[in-house]
């Protein structure tokens, strides 16, 4: 099988969970404060190395205890680590995640090597593209160097022959469209979550949104609804996908998840449908653990989950 050459940020998370807010000064308890592999490179390099898709990494960490952590994890899975740069003297991006009873997530966040990482356009050399089928590009938003270049590099990815696909994620600096709009021609797939297309594109409903990418020049937009599912439309279809009903225990990371599992399914041969409902089945597995893809069981058979997952309704 083909694989996916995955380029985006890498970090060292530390989750708290279950956090609340409570006055400064005092002292709760909880129940897990613990690291894991996180960032929207890892996260999908990870879930796609844990379902069996050959996957290739391109990032960026720190010659330090988090980075060297980072790239044990990504290696034990089976991820290919040999393009990810590490930076000697330098701090990796690191985030604390608080995580409520509900599996609401807020972020603190360290750019560490982030800051830097990306600046230069990826050169798609044969070495780098072999073997792979795709491209997809992680992070965007919070790898600063990559905002000016972003469109160069997918065009280039293309002209080696790799399909295309961005997850926009949430933008800090509030630019959103402004640098996802030159993207656009260059895209056969866009990810974003129901909040960051509604924000991105100032349209009420995830079609009118995927409408604005569409005549952007994206080829196809996958708009995910959390709880509910995800909805995907092209120029000429609409698909509604419905989520799987589970327990959710940590939403860290189940968006990036959710991109593993639809791309790795298109990789295979699989319908948009179909790859809808495996993205489903990952991001419902993944939240029921707590962090990003380390839920996720090695070698896990998404087709086997799916025969007895139970499906709720896009309204519920």
């Amino acid at each position: 099988m083909k694989g996916i050459l995955v380029s985006g940020a890498v970090v060292y998370d530390t989750l708290v969970v279950p956090a609340a807010d409570s006055p400064w000064g005092t002292t709760t308890f909880v129940d897990t404060i613990e690291p894991h592999p996180g960032g929207n490179g890892a996260n999908t390099s990870l879930a796609l190395a844990k379902i069996g898709a050959p996957v290739r990494l391109i990032a960026t960490v720190g010659d330090d205890a988090p980075g060297h952590f980072l790239l044990e994890a990504l290696r034990s899975a089976g991820v290919d680590t040999t393009c990810v740069t590490v930076v000697p003297h330098a701090a990796t991006a690191s985030t604390v995640a608080l995580v409520n009873h509900a599996g609401d997530r807020k972020f603190f966040h360290r750019m560490g090597v982030s800051a830097t990482a990306f600046a230069e356009t990826i050169d798609f050399s044969a070495a780098l593209t072999d073997g792979m089928a795709r491209y997809h590009l992680a992070s965007l938003f919070i790898l600063p160097r990559m905002r000016a270049h972003a469109p160069e590099t997918l065009a280039r990815a293309r002209a080696a022959g790799l399909a295309t696909s961005l997850d926009t994620n949430w933008d800090p600096q509030g630019r959103w469209l402004q640098d996802v709009r030159p993207c656009l021609p260059h895209l056969d797939i866009i990810f974003l979550n129901e909040d960051e297309a509604r924000i991105s594109t100032g349209a009420p409903t995830p079609k009118a949104a995927a409408r604005c990418l569409l005549d952007g020049g994206a080829g196809t937009a996958v708009i995910k609804l959390g709880a509910r599912g995800c909805a995907i439309y092209t120029h000429a279809s609409e698909i509604l996908s419905p989520a799987f009903d589970v327990p959710a225990k940590d939403t860290t990371g189940a968006g990036d998840c959710f991109v593993a599992g639809f791309l790795s399914a298109l990789v295979e041969g699989a319908t948009l449908a179909d790859a809808a409902r495996r993205a489903n089945a990952l991001g419902a597995i993944t939240v029921q653990h707590t962090g990003g893809a380390s839920g996720i069981r090695d070698g896990i058979d998404l087709d086997a989950w799916l025969t007895t997952a139970i499906p709720r309704t896009l309204e519920g």
